[in-house]
């Protein structure tokens, strides 16, 4: 018999929204690690806001948000309240009933500028990776580091002279002498460096002046971007350590010597990294904070390679030039799914701390593979 469609819907729902959530979807398992590190948050969230005065949006539904569009890519607060209004999942992922009311795009924003911030975020981080569950699951003694280009939001047309001269007006480009000669007092246009060499010492964006010229390779364009870093746990590829650094030529291995050095404990470690931290510099440095660089050798630059045979005919060399390989998983996945490809943030701090956003997205979707149900459940 055929069923008729009904055009009026009820007008009260009896299914709660829990009921509604697969058990065996794998935001539960990602949501239990989330709450249980937003909670040793909390005294960190009490020195933020004040004591008086009207309630604001809680700080754990904020980054619970931030974490989704982390998690599926949404490019704007916009869309992601557009998606919370009528989106089951992410109504009970934040922590919504469904009659409860959306906030409106600019509370949120204005609301979630107070958590963006280095310091939230690392702390973050860190209560996520010391919790019972995850802890395990670390090594103490391996890790990979490395580091990448981070687009800025800024174009060549926002580039300035530091100096605030203006650049000389172009030349004649057209036929015959003095064809297209620029007339006297002329001003050379915004955004055009038509015969100007750019550079980071002459030149510096007048919306980010945080983002610096920097090219992927020598057949990319110089860009204004930021560098970002992370290091790695080799035992089960987790980031236990990220930061954000303007883009100059020694960045990722002053970076990466910050990070080593951070890493707890007097024994001895190894770090894996690439070609580029192959300098007699970094090797050194590391050796003298009890860290042996597994860093992959560089033979074709002048003097040769800084690692000699005492670190190569170990084992655990090669296993780390293996395993460093896996943090080209981590950039991949922040750029394509996570839409950080280019940041819509201006300033060294809210870029640092949306990267690290991104990084405990990345980590969190790992653990939640890693965490077999059963043990999340007995936490």
């Amino acid at each position: 018999m055929r069923g008729h469609r009904e055009r009026s819907g009820s007008l009260f729902s009896y299914v709660s929204i829990e009921e509604r959530i697969p058990a065996s979807h794998p935001l539960r398992r990602i949501r239990k690690l989330a709450d249980h590190a937003l909670d040793r948050l909390n005294p960190t969230f009490c020195a933020l806001y004040a004591t008086e005065g009207r309630p604001s949006v809680p700080p754990e539904q904020l980054l619970l948000a931030s974490l989704l569009q982390a998690f599926y890519g949404i490019r704007s607060e916009r869309l992601l309240l557009e998606q919370l209004h009528y989106n089951l999942l992410f109504r009970w992922f934040v922590g919504l009933g469904p009659d409860d009311p959306i906030w409106h795009p600019t509370t949120f924003t204005k609301n979630r500028e107070r958590l963006l911030n280095e310091q939230v975020m690392g702390k973050f981080l860190e209560k996520l990776m010391a919790a019972p569950e995850v802890k395990p699951l670390l090594s103490d003694e391996h890790f990979s580091v490395d580091g990448t280009r981070l687009q800025a939001w800024a174009s060549h047309a926002s580039l300035e002279r530091i100096d605030g001269q203006d650049d000389p007006p172009t030349p004649p480009s057209g036929p015959g002498e003095g064809f297209g000669q620029p007339k006297e007092g002329k001003k050379r246009a915004k955004g055009d460096f038509r015969c100007i060499k750019l550079s980071n010492k002459t030149h510096r964006s007048g919306t980010d002046p945080d983002a610096l010229l920097c090219r992927k390779s020598k057949a990319h364009p110089a860009l204004p971007s930021y560098r970002g870093h992370v290091l790695m746990d080799n035992r089960h590829a987790l980031i236990v350590d990220c930061q954000v650094t303007q883009a100059t030529g020694t960045g990722e291995r002053d970076a990466a010597k910050a990070m080593a050095a951070a890493i707890p404990g007097a024994h001895q470690k190894t770090l894996g990294a690439d070609k580029n931290y192959d300098t007699k510099g970094f090797v050194a440095e590391m050796r003298r904070i009890a860290v042996t660089p597994h860093v992959a050798q560089y033979t074709a630059r002048p003097g040769g390679s800084a690692i000699d045979g005492r670190t190569t005919r170990h084992q655990g060399y090669a296993r780390s030039i293996n395993a460093h390989r896996g943090i080209e998983k981590v950039f991949g996945w922040i750029k394509q799914w996570g839409g950080l490809r280019q940041f819509k943030l201006r300033g060294t701090d809210k870029v640092s701390a949306v990267f690290g956003l991104h990084v405990i997205a990345y980590n969190l979707i790992r653990l939640g593979n890693l965490l077999c149900p059963a043990a999340l459940a007995a936490v």
